[in-house]
């Protein structure tokens, strides 16, 4: 298994907007294609004006179907047009876990289904 984790610096106060965009609707279509949220943070302390997520997928082949498939979605595509003027910044990093963790991880993503 493997952790994305995506980093959106977005307009500076536009956190509190870009949430409640995403609970009302991002987090129903995003959760319908992929499989695991394993966490959803916004920054308190340091750089400010972040938002944090992270998906757990079998692989990298697994992801690539996983957002191809969301990224078709009419409806998705219309949620990005909504919340894209909030963003400044996007940052993607892929995470293997420490073998300790593995089985932890997947019972988070089991959690987060």
């Amino acid at each position: 298994m493997i952790v994305e984790e995506r980093m959106y610096t977005l307009q500076p106060g536009k956190v509190p907007d870009f949430l409640k965009h995403y609970q009302e609707e991002g987090m129903a279509l995003q959760t319908r294609h992929l499989p695991a949220m394993v966490g959803y943070y916004f920054t308190e302390i340091g750089p400010l004006n972040m938002i944090i997520h992270m998906w757990g997928y079998e692989d990298l082949n697994h992801r690539a179907q996983c957002r191809a498939k969301m990224l078709a979605d009419p409806e998705w595509q219309a949620y990005v047009k909504k919340v894209q003027p909030l963003l400044v910044n996007q940052e993607t990093r892929i995470l293997n876990p420490a073998p300790f963790f593995k089985a932890k991880l997947e019972a988070l993503a089991k959690a987060g289904k």
